[in-house]
């Protein structure tokens, strides 16, 4: 598929598939501080014990530099992760590695808030630059 003015491959592709590529397109805006926050409620993975699915949302917030996400391209990133099987914590410390090799935001924070599995609901936040608190 030919690359639109700003490089995205993704972007208007009529087939989907999950891809484990992330794009990204010029931040528009770079003098200003301001915050993208991507949600999704459809997040999907497998325990890496039983093998049974996981489900739960994940959240990413960030204050780009000189790229901004595309937002395609996460949905079908994500979607690789629907028959992997990977630990809650493993997976949104993944998500945020490869988002911040991808855009090499400003500040960025991953949360994953996964459904309740053995009576208990987890949720793990991930951030860059990490901040000891």
């Amino acid at each position: 598929m030919p690359k639109n003015k700003f490089g995205l491959t993704l972007l208007g592709r009529k087939v989907l598939k999950p891809s484990g590529k992330l794009e990204a397109f010029p931040n528009q805006n770079r003098g200003r501080d301001y915050r993208v926050i991507l949600e999704t409620e459809e997040f999907t993975s497998l325990c890496p014990i039983t093998g049974q699915p996981d489900f739960g949302a994940i959240t990413v917030s960030y204050i780009p530099d000189r790229l901004v996400v595309e937002s395609k391209s996460l949905k079908l990133y994500l979607w690789t992760y629907r028959n992997k099987g990977v630990f809650h914590e493993a997976v949104v410390n993944q998500i945020l590695d490869d988002l911040v090799k991808a855009v090499r935001p400003r500040q960025m924070l991953v949360t994953g808030n996964f459904r309740v599995r053995g009576g208990i609901a987890i949720t793990v936040a991930a951030e860059h630059p990490y901040k000891n608190n």
